[in-house]
């Protein structure tokens, strides 16, 4: 699934961008509804302090178990990510409150920063299950305040294809064997 996932995610992300053009969708409007309501907080989600300690504890465990590449992907991606949806905005020129909308960076921030915490967890159920609670909260909070719902959807679609893309640059790290560990279960 990895392999496929980067060029089919960034293309349903542009389709997506390009379905719902440059103003609110009903299903926008329907998430809107509750802008005032306790899911406003959710948004906190995407914090960037937050964000920063998951990286950090990213990258650290990472350079821990010696995954270098790993480390290397996880420490420039959160940045990157943010930086090439500035980038794209302008393509879809999608306005709400006066700035560009479509994808969502702080979305696609999150789920870039999530998905790479499932990568050196080494696809752990329990992180999985962390990252999608983390970010469908993250995504509820953002998409019925500051953004569309439709821009957080864009948001996850480049975000979980940019992490597959950074799980191809670190697969050596990421399925290389533990040779000391083998070596220690022998006996040796």
């Amino acid at each position: 699934m990895i392999r496929w996932w980067p060029p089919v995610g960034l293309l349903a992300m542009v389709l997506l961008g390009w379905a719902v053009g440059k103003s609110s969708t009903g299903l926008d409007d329907w998430f809107h509804r509750y802008s005032h309501s306790p899911t406003r907080d959710l948004q906190g989600f995407t914090n960037p302090l937050a964000l920063i300690i998951v990286g950090a504890a990213v990258v650290g465990f990472a350079l821990y178990r010696r995954r270098w590449r790993l480390a290397a992907v996880a420490t420039v991606l959160p940045y990157g990510a943010y930086l090439l949806v500035q980038l794209i905005k302008p393509l879809f020129g999608r306005d709400k409150g006066g700035g560009l909308a479509y994808p969502s960076g702080h979305i696609t921030t999150t789920t870039v920063v999530l998905g790479l915490f499932v990568l050196v967890t080494g696809y752990a159920l329990w992180a999985w299950v962390f990252a999608a609670l983390y970010v469908g909260l993250a995504v509820i909070g953002v998409g019925t305040t500051f953004h569309y719902f439709t821009d957080t959807i864009g948001g996850v679609l480049l975000g979980t294809s940019l992490v597959c893309l950074a799980a191809l640059l670190a697969e050596r790290d990421l399925t290389r064997v533990n040779t000391r560990a083998i070596w220690i279960t022998r006996g040796g």
